[in-house]
């Protein structure tokens, strides 16, 4: 009997540990579950990323694509003068901006727009065609020559942009020793506000002096913070202990080009902004030293520009050495109103092998 008695008590032992053995599981699953969609969520939110602020300028209806304008061998070769002697296949088909074999994980505006800017500071006629003219002419004349890349290639339509110098490189030590003075708040404020009030883009263009790319950006975050304000970097202002801006020419290396492309792609996660782009002006060989060390981001695309003026046929060239093959992700492309020999038209210009997903005007 006691036997009997001790069998039936086990047995009932065993029922009720396994019982809350089955609810403890059961409730840690489901934790685990809530945990994994929470998780799960939480990646979503951070794979939605803000709307970018503009607005391009819509091609007109009597545009045609950009392949119907060219003829069969332009749409299969490079122009004789970009080939240079070299074999003319093209690389990137027409029309397409993004580099043949590299990618863009972006949500940024270089896949399906192009930028065309203007360059300079608006103190300084000699800098650019920023100190030309005043902001309201500036912008009409601007918009006007946006809109003849959104006809020229509609697929791409073009996107107003102000490149505005913010830190100028001198030929004087300064205060700071460092050989650059920045453009005045004021100044940079005003051309913030003159953006925003006709749906361009902002791009703030540092010339270095002797500092480094990374602080030259940092001094920016005020800026930065606007959804609409992108960064240039002006390579050949950049020089050494015992050189001098404007005397010799400067050269930045791809690795501290990448620790600021590092710093914006942190800045956009860290600020909740839309994805932001990296212009880098190249106008010699030593200009952009490692260019492989300059990895585009998540967060942030890169385009490397062809930075110099003088006869179509020398820029062409030029831009394929430096854009096309040894390519980073995007190019883009310099003109000189008052310099160029002679100065390309927008058709011209978009026969380049890779199309340039930025043409900026000095």
């Amino acid at each position: 009997m006691k036997k009997l008695f001790l069998l039936l008590l086990l047995a009932l032992i065993a029922t009720i540990v396994t019982a809350c053995s089955e609810t403890t599981s059961t409730s840690t699953d489901n934790k685990m579950d809530g945990k994994s969609e929470q998780q799960a969520s939480n990646e979503g939110e951070k794979k939605e990323k803000k709307p970018q602020p503009f607005e391009p300028l819509t091609p007109s209806k009597d545009a045609k694509p950009l392949k119907e304008t060219m003829s069969d061998e332009e749409l299969a070769k490079m122009p004789v003068v970009e080939a240079h002697g070299e074999d003319r296949t093209r690389n990137t088909p027409v029309g397409q901006t993004l580099i043949e074999g590299k990618t863009d994980k972006t949500e940024g505006l270089l896949k399906n727009y192009r930028l065309v800017a203007y360059y300079g500071q608006p103190n300084s006629t000699k800098m650019g065609i920023l100190g030309e003219m005043e902001p309201d002419a500036l912008m009409a004349k601007l918009k006007e020559q946006t809109q003849a890349y959104s006809d020229a290639d509609p697929s791409h339509p073009a996107i107003p942009t102000i490149e505005l110098i913010t830190t100028i490189a001198q030929r004087d030590p300064g205060p700071n020793g460092l050989y650059y003075h920045m453009t005045s708040e004021e100044d940079i404020d005003e051309y913030a506000k003159l953006a925003k009030e006709n749906n361009a883009l902002l791009m703030l263009d540092v010339q270095l002096g002797r500092d480094t790319a990374l602080h030259q950006v940092q001094l920016l975050e005020k800026w930065l913070k606007l959804p609409y304000v992108h960064v240039a970097i002006d390579t050949e202002f950049h020089v050494d202990e015992g050189q001098t801006p404007g005397v010799d020419l400067g050269n930045v290396d791809g690795s501290e080009i990448q620790e600021a492309v590092e710093y914006v792609s942190e800045f956009v996660e860290e600020n909740d902004l839309p994805d932001k782009i990296i212009l880098v002006h190249q106008f010699t060989d030593h200009a952009v030293t490692n260019k492989h060390k300059i990895k585009p981001t998540d967060n942030v695309e890169v385009a490397l520009n062809f930075d110099g003026y003088g006869d179509y046929a020398t820029k062409m060239s030029l831009y394929r050495k430096f854009v096309r093959d040894e390519a980073v992700q995007y190019g883009g492309f310099k003109i000189f109103y008052n310099k160029d020999e002679p100065v390309l038209t927008p058709s011209e210009v978009l026969q380049l092998d890779p199309n340039p997903a930025i043409i900026n005007y000095q």
